[in-house]
């Protein structure tokens, strides 16, 4: 997985590139937590090049969405294609985890 950080005021756009899998859970959680600090507690995650997402991959997701609430953060997905929409409706977590069709309507949700 390749993953490329964009600062963007009060929050971070991460594009992810690739399978968001066991294999790469440990990267993409040493990836956020060298963001989140004080300053920045609000994510985007641009999940447009993503191609495939597993239980460990989406257990990842909501312990970042865990990492930002605890520092009164948000976390946001957009331009989720069809795998990844179709795995957040069938385990549910389309509910728990917000998804945007693109990154300035997740952006704006968050300014909201």
């Amino acid at each position: 997985m390749k993953i490329t950080c964009q600062h963007h005021d009060q929050q971070v756009i991460f594009t992810l590139r690739g399978e968001l899998t066991a294999d790469e859970v440990d990267q993409f959680r040493k990836a956020m937590l060298e963001q989140v600090h004080d300053k920045t507690h609000d994510f985007v995650l641009d999940m447009s090049q993503v191609q495939f997402i597993d239980s460990q991959g989406l257990e990842s997701l909501l312990w970042l969405q865990d990492q930002c609430l605890e520092r009164l953060g948000q976390i946001r997905l957009a331009a989720c294609n069809d795998v990844v929409n179709t795995i957040l409706r069938i385990t549910r977590l389309n509910d728990t985890l917000q998804s945007f069709p693109n990154i300035p309507l997740a952006i704006q949700s968050l300014q909201a």
